[in-house]
């Protein structure tokens, strides 16, 4: 039997109470979070991020964006992201008539999370288990000045809280943008293209008639619109690693992520570089950037003809292929 989760015993030992009736909000849930102590007949999920919802729409459960209507009680899982984590809760506040439930482990910050609410409202319980806390209070309209809000950073570019880079132009973007060459192809995919630097960058080659920005956190995507207005520009809210281009392209650029949640994880990026190979013509090119300690070197030499590094520095490294394995496409294709 699963080890069950510290909401699960929660909610069963009694220290934390749901309403009887009414509907229940969940917001951002990740991919195996377990909500089986919740009438699924009564609960809506909530999330953002692609692969979430892809996995709890599968199970079968109510997945949306956004809410809409009074809820009897909300449940605020808690991310990394300290705006992002008081965006939720003030989100919850405002649609819920009776309990916001938060949970959240310790390492996301649940207990400086726990410390802010305590000086706007009475928290009614608190259960700690498995390095983290769930607390719950009655929703009010306490938490206005918590909503999330757009920031305007260099270059004028607007983000929201917890995308990718929210306070500036990533550095490893930047660097792969000043070593885009100066002909990228007539079709272009930025691959997990956040909220829009490398896509507004590549789109000031006139040559390019398509580019499709691929990204899984829909707040991004929604910058993304507002950061690159180019009619040029086609937006999917997808999962990277399982998109599909409509037809094959030129040129993949991309800045992939290397984490999931705190802990690093290569594969990710190897999984990018192959959906890259599968998506490009024969005579296809990747640009890409990654933090010099990844090994990305031999999944490129697996996947395409010709690989090298262009240029770098001791934290990043741009890196160039080109000829995509035939094979490795028909496989990937496949």
């Amino acid at each position: 039997m699963a080890e069950r989760s510290r909401l699960s015993l929660a909610l069963a030992g009694g220290d934390i109470m749901l309403p009887e009736t009414g509907r229940i909000a969940v917001f951002g849930p990740r991919a195996g979070a377990d909500l089986s102590a919740l009438p699924a007949e009564r609960t809506r999920i909530f999330t953002r991020f692609r692969p979430d919802h892809d996995h709890f729409a599968a199970l079968g459960h109510d997945c949306a964006l956004a809410p809409e209507g009074r809820f009897g009680a909300s449940i605020v899982c808690v991310p990394r992201a300290k705006d992002l984590a008081r965006a939720r809760v003030a989100q919850a506040a405002a649609v819920t008539d009776g309990p916001v439930i938060v949970d959240g482990a310790k390492s996301d910050g649940v207990e400086s999370l726990l410390k802010a609410c305590r000086a706007r409202v009475d928290v009614a319980a608190v259960f700690s288990k498995a390095h983290g806390k769930v607390f719950s209070f009655r929703a009010g309209p306490g938490f206005a000045d918590w909503t999330a809000a757009p920031r305007q950073i260099e270059g004028g570019f607007v983000t929201l809280p917890g995308v990718f880079s929210a306070d500036g132009i990533d550095p490893g973007s930047r660097m792969l943008a000043a070593h885009l060459p100066a002909t990228l192809g007539r079709t272009v995919v930025d691959l997990g293209g956040g909220w829009g630097y490398l896509g507004a960058r590549a789109l000031e080659r006139a040559e390019i008639e398509r580019l499709h920005l691929v990204e899984a956190d829909h707040d991004a995507l929604d910058c993304a619109r507002r950061n690159v207005p180019d009619p040029r520009l086609r937006l999917h809210w997808e999962d990277a690693m399982r998109w599909h281009a409509p037809a094959p392209v030129d040129s993949v650029i991309m800045n992939p992520p290397f984490h999931s949640g705190r802990v690093p994880d290569p594969a990710m990026g190897a999984a990018f570089i192959r959906a890259a190979a599968a998506m490009l013509t024969p005579g296809g090119q990747l640009w890409m950037v990654g933090n010099r300690h990844l090994p990305y070197e031999p999944v490129l030499a697996e996947h395409f003809a010709r690989s090298e590094e262009v240029a770098g520095d001791t934290r990043f490294k741009i890196l160039h292929a080109a000829r995509p394995s035939r094979l490795r496409r028909r496989d990937a294709l496949g």
